[in-house]
């Protein structure tokens, strides 16, 4: 893959200069339009030249070449580059592809994309051929490495090896390191996570965190250790003591926190006009989530809130370009830049009429340009789920006496349990529920009992979890035994079953994580989904979120986990998960 600091070859650099000099003819021409210049922050009346993927000049000249030129008029239109989200988990039910296409089509064509799923799943090399193979669409990516799983797993070393992350983070499309949820193991002497941050500085590339309630004193701890920013500021305080240790910062809005009109009320209290170090994101929401948009949502709400039309471009173009040291490549229109470009009816409307990404129109004049980039994610290992084991009545006894609260879509806290039985299960006069983590490989199973999820589901299976294992919850155990075995068939996805009977299902053949549909259709499967659970009485915002963060160790306040119910903050096993009896 080529060096992202110089990746067109000389002959393609040669051909780039001859369109300058006449010899040969841009491929495309925007002339007319007000161009949004970062570095100036102002509008100037300019013409683009565009051969194939690149920018090849920007000022007020015409071509002397125009042969087979497709050129657009912009007059009246204004054009900035083409926006950055900084923060995706391109797992949430959707795969990377999907994402991407979707977002584009709004004006977002770069992302930055976290590589949990793909590390999990996928070995080295077929992994690193799916980026290749996403790298050769219309579209932008790039990626992070994670340092952990962000749960509790047996296999944790195996899989986040040293060389494992060693080679991901030398690949020339991540870059950055993150986002590190196990930071409280650094501040308990963990040197082998201390050994991976230094590998990441030692090779200039950005290290992200994933800070929430972090003290003062935590933060400039962090800092020290390697921590560049953080996406995980909820008040105006917390971004005042993130910017006083030095930290950039990622404001978010997203499915399970719409933090972002708060924060932008609170950057005005305190008096902050420089909007330099702040970037905008919407941290990898659930899919419904993005009906309306991805970064162009949050510009509309910067705009709202009366941030200056030019600090809100900036934040959603060259501060995380600058940021991410990708700013020869992207964050404006100018001379060198790939050809990422959002033509606009209106400054104050973010939302494009036209977008190019890589030279290549996504959309023109409001009209979307389809693209057939199928991926044969079998030959990634991203394969359906093969569950050759099956569950017994025998793997559903509950006598746990420490029980899950769900606080939140994410926040659980214990309680001590005493729950009445029957011989059927549990009586949907509580909002208590049986929960059973089950691995992937029938291994381990951990029971407990969960509050807050329902208070009428019958049986609910899951393989959609932040690592991949199954989640069983529901009040009858014949209910729990059948979505199990009506999952199995599926070989991945989400099953709902009430009174011996399939309510509702999402298939998701991508390693039982991520479906194969489009954007479009995984909103309207996710929607109904979660319409079918708030029915039967989940009282939060993001059902998909609390299932994907039951076993995220980097959340508070209790966990349940492949190795057991784990108390979070004393990183301890409260009650261990068991070996099936079947496993062996």
């Amino acid at each position: 893959m080529p060096d992202l600091r110089y990746q067109w070859k000389n002959k393609k650099l040669i051909e780039q200069v001859s369109v300058l000099d006449g010899k040969l003819s841009p491929t495309i021409v925007l002339i007319g339009g007000s161009i949004f210049q970062p570095v100036l922050r102002r509008w100037l009346k300019q013409n683009v030249w565009i051969y194939e993927n690149r920018i090849v000049y920007v000022g007020e000249a015409f071509p002397a070449n125009t042969k087979d030129v497709e050129v657009i008029d912009c007059s009246n239109q204004f054009l900035v580059a083409g926006y950055i989200e900084p923060h995706v988990h391109p797992f949430q039910l959707y795969n990377p592809l999907a994402f991407a296409e979707y977002a584009a089509k709004s004006g977002t064509t770069t992302t930055l994309n976290d590589n949990l799923i793909v590390n999990l799943f996928c070995k080295n090399k077929k992994a690193f051929s799916l980026l290749s193979h996403l790298d050769k669409t219309p579209y932008n990516f790039y990626w992070m490495a994670r340092y952990d799983s962000q749960s509790e797993r047996y296999d944790e070393y195996e899989i986040f090896s040293d060389e494992n992350i060693q080679n991901w983070l030398q690949h020339p499309k991540v870059i950055q390191g993150g986002e590190l949820t196990g930071w409280p193991r650094l501040l308990l002497g963990d040197e082998i996570t201390l050994h991976r941050l230094k590998l990441t500085k030692s090779i200039r590339k950005r290290i992200e965190g994933h800070l929430p309630g972090a003290s003062e004193r935590t933060l400039a701890k962090m800092k020290l250790i390697g921590v560049d920013g953080d996406h995980e500021a909820i008040t105006k305080e917390d971004i005042l003591d993130r910017i006083l240790q030095g930290y950039y910062i990622a404001l978010r809005n997203s499915s399970i926190r719409e933090d972002l009109s708060d924060l932008l009320k609170g950057l005005n209290e305190l008096g902050i006009t420089n909007y330099d170090t702040f970037f905008l994101t919407s941290d990898g929401s659930s899919p419904t989530y993005y009906n309306g948009g991805v970064i162009d949502k949050l510009l509309k709400i910067c705009l709202d809130a009366g941030v200056s039309v030019e600090e809100a471009y900036r934040m959603a173009t060259y501060n995380p370009a600058l940021y991410y040291n990708i700013d020869h490549l992207h964050g404006s229109i100018t001379t060198g830049k790939i050809a990422n470009i959002n033509i606009l009816e209106s400054k104050n409307n973010p939302t494009p009429v036209s977008v190019m990404s890589k030279g290549r129109w996504i959309k023109k004049d409001g009209v979307d340009f389809k693209f057939s980039h199928k991926i044969d994610w079998e030959k990634y290992d991203l394969s359906p789920l093969e569950i050759n084991w099956g569950i017994s009545i025998g793997d559903l006894q509950f006598s746990s006496p420490i029980g899950l609260v769900l606080e939140d879509s994410v926040i659980m806290k214990p309680f001590t349990t005493y729950v009445e039985q029957n011989d059927d299960g549990l009586p949907n006069n509580t909002d208590i529920n049986y929960i059973s983590l089950i691995d992937r490989h029938g291994r381990w199973r951990c029971n407990a009992f969960l509050k807050g999820f329902s208070k009428s589901v019958g049986g609910f299976a899951s393989s959609y979890s932040c690592t991949g294992d199954i989640i069983l919850i529901g009040k009858k155990k014949q209910d729990m035994l059948l979505a199990f075995d009506l999952l199995k068939e599926k070989r991945g996805g989400m099953v709902l079953v009430e009174d011996g009977k399939l309510v509702c299902s999402i298939d998701l053949p991508l390693s039982g994580i991520m479906s194969d549909k489009s954007m479009e259709e995984i909103m309207e499967l996710e929607n109904t989904m979660h319409q079918c659970l708030v029915d039967r009485g989940y009282p939060h915002p993001d059902s998909m979120y609390s299932l994907l963060c039951l076993s995220s160790s980097h959340l508070p306040f209790v966990r349940i986990t492949p190795k057991g119910i784990l108390d979070v903050r004393r990183r301890k096993v409260l009650y261990p998960s068991v070996l099936r009896s079947d496993s062996f």
